[in-house]
């Protein structure tokens, strides 16, 4: 079964793209600054239609998690079970993903942690997380 695959609109394509290249880019708004996610056509805080993509670290901190023992798609049963964490990224905005590298047992709220590529194919790659401490740590 493949993968849940997502969905590049205009909104989101330079965040995709940057993905495939090892970047975190997210539009910041020229009118307040803010950064916003998910994409959209005007920001969520001003309503001005203006946007600079900016690069972010990726480096950021577990906010929550859960561990799902159900496949909510077919792609997943063999991935049984998985974590789904929520990250606040340094100078950014939070964003849904997956912390790999670690035991379920050791996932905990603010947990460090730092960007991994997940390269699915040539067209898709995947921001999941590692912890800031654990193998090849910058």
């Amino acid at each position: 079964m493949d993968i849940l695959r997502p969905f590049a609109d205009p909104y989101s394509k330079p965040y995709w793209n940057g993905l495939r290249e090892g970047k975190i880019l997210m539009p910041r708004c020229r009118a307040c600054g803010h950064i916003q996610f998910p994409m959209g056509p005007c920001c969520s805080v001003c309503l001005a239609d203006g946007f600079d993509w900016t690069e972010l670290s990726g480096r950021g901190s577990v906010c929550s998690y859960i561990i799902y023992h159900h496949a909510f798609h077919p792609s997943l049963v063999d991935k049984l079970p998985y974590n789904v964490v929520e990250v606040q990224l340094e100078g950014g905005p939070k964003v849904i993903s997956n912390v790999i590298g670690i035991d379920h047992e050791a996932l905990r709220s603010k947990l460090a942690v730092r960007p991994y590529f997940d390269r699915i194919d040539d067209e898709v790659t995947l921001l999941r997380f590692m912890p800031s401490d654990g193998p090849d740590a910058a």
